[in-house]
């Protein structure tokens, strides 16, 4: 099952970097033009440079992003800014986060988990699971950047089943939990934690415990998919055969976390549509045979209650099927579109095809944005509010929201061997860039 493997991670140096909130970034898939330009202002030693830089006129391949990126990560270790640690280690992580980060009132959870190494595994073994479908020009650029640099700044994100916590709790009593070699506030306000156990007992016992068990990927797919090609390619690019010894191309760095843990979260991807879609009437047409409609009209002074009746209701209406809101640009109404129990027998073939995000996709998504230009231009957004905020500002043609989908489901589909749509799901909070990454030691 699962090869939990400890390693010397290379993380800032808290000499010459005394502000790790200055240096460290979200995944690179959430991080849009602005963002990016930003964390490339607030450091020169930003993570961004190595995860994901600028691109320049003039760029060829010889001289890229990519290429700079390598460059820069040789600097920062020949300098000190990045420091490899001396010994092996498993590193324990904690998010403390709220839901509503500006909601003082709001009771913080923790979500817990450790980095580490993990044996690459190809999909179909039973070891490693997938849950989501990709993109072949994310992992293209994934894979430049990775033949590049040969490391890992940022970790895949997964998940296993520890009912008991008896990973968490290893790793605990291994550690001085008052003194936490990494603690800082984000860009969020989330409290990020980190300590480093290197006792080669606990580490071994922590890898016999992970040895019988599988892991479900939760976000990271490009990356794993990526670090898979790349180990394929290694043998012929070096021009040695593949030995039975482990090399640095074997491994991936991964955050795991356990699905019993109290603070793992996910939330919904909502749909963003900028496209224009058919008058309300027509997409009644479009719909009515698989689809109950109600409206609920919205004026703009009493806009904000019923936003939030609306939302309520989408929740509630959720327990007992699969149930989407409709904001349209232009239309003084919220519309629930619940799928007719009628319905729901002819999506039953399959675990993936019974999810809201699958109705969604082929019951909705398909006949509102037929072409592949159409569906291209779709936003996706988590927060529901930024979703009808675009829709009512005349940003955006209309808004699909869902309602999150259990992690119970996430793995039933991976254990089936099948794949969920695109951004199906969104686990919360992601673990950042650069708090410590896997550079490849020859």
């Amino acid at each position: 099952m699962a090869n939990v493997i400890p390693f010397r991670g290379v993380l800032y140096n808290p000499v010459l970097v005394n502000d790790m909130a200055r240096v460290v970034a979200p995944p690179y898939d959430v991080i849009d033009g602005e963002l990016q330009r930003a964390l490339h202002a607030r450091h020169p030693n930003n993570v961004i440079r190595l995860e994901l830089g600028m691109d320049h006129p003039g760029d060829g391949p010889s001289q890229n992003r990519y290429t700079r990126a390598a460059s820069s990560l040789r600097d920062w270790l020949a300098t000190g800014i990045l420091r490899r640690d001396p010994e092996p280690a498993i590193y324990l992580h904690t998010i403390e986060f709220r839901m509503s980060p500006g909601d003082a009132g709001e009771a913080s959870r923790v979500l817990k988990g450790f980095l580490a190494t993990v044996g690459l595994e190809e999909f179909g073994t039973g070891r490693i699971f997938p849950h989501e479908g990709t993109r072949s020009a994310a992992k293209a650029d994934r894979l430049k950047l990775l033949e590049n640099c040969r490391a890992n700044f940022s970790p895949i994100f997964s998940i296993f089943s520890d009912p008991d916590g008896r990973v968490t709790q290893l790793l605990e009593k291994s550690v001085n939990t008052d003194q936490p070699r990494v603690d800082f506030l984000d860009d969020s306000g989330f409290r990020q934690r980190l300590w480093a156990a290197t006792d080669r007992a606990i580490l071994r016992e922590i890898a016999q415990v992970m040895e019988g068990t599988p892991l479900f990927i939760a976000d990271g797919h490009h990356r794993y998919e990526t670090a898979l090609t790349y180990r394929r390619s290694r043998p012929q690019q070096t021009g040695r055969p593949a030995s039975g010894d482990l090399q640095p191309s074997d491994v991936v760095l991964m955050l795991c976390a356990s699905l019993d843990d109290p603070g793992l979260t996910v939330l919904p991807t909502h749909r963003v549509l900028r496209t224009p879609v058919p008058a309300v009437s027509g997409i009644k047409d479009l719909l009515r045979e698989a689809f109950e409609f109600e409206e609920i009209p919205v004026q703009d002074h009493t806009e904000p209650e019923t936003r939030r009746r609306f939302l309520q209701t989408l929740r509630a209406r959720g327990q007992s099927g699969p149930v989407f809101g409709l904001a349209l640009r232009g239309v003084h109404a919220y519309l629930l579109l619940a799928l007719r129990p009628s319905h729901r027998d002819a999506t039953s073939t399959s675990v993936r095809e019974r999810l809201d995000v699958s109705i969604l996709q082929h019951q909705v998504l398909r006949k509102l944005c037929p072409s592949e230009s159409d569906e291209e231009a779709i936003q996706y957004t988590q927060d529901e509010n930024e979703a009808l905020d675009l829709v009512r500002r005349g940003g955006a043609d209309a808004a699909l929201l869902l309602n999150p989908t259990k992690v119970s489901e996430v793995l039933a589909v991976a254990a089936s061997g099948e794949r969920m749509p695109h951004k199906s799901t969104y686990f919360y909070p992601k673990p950042l860039t650069g708090l410590v990454m896997n550079v490849f030691e020859d």
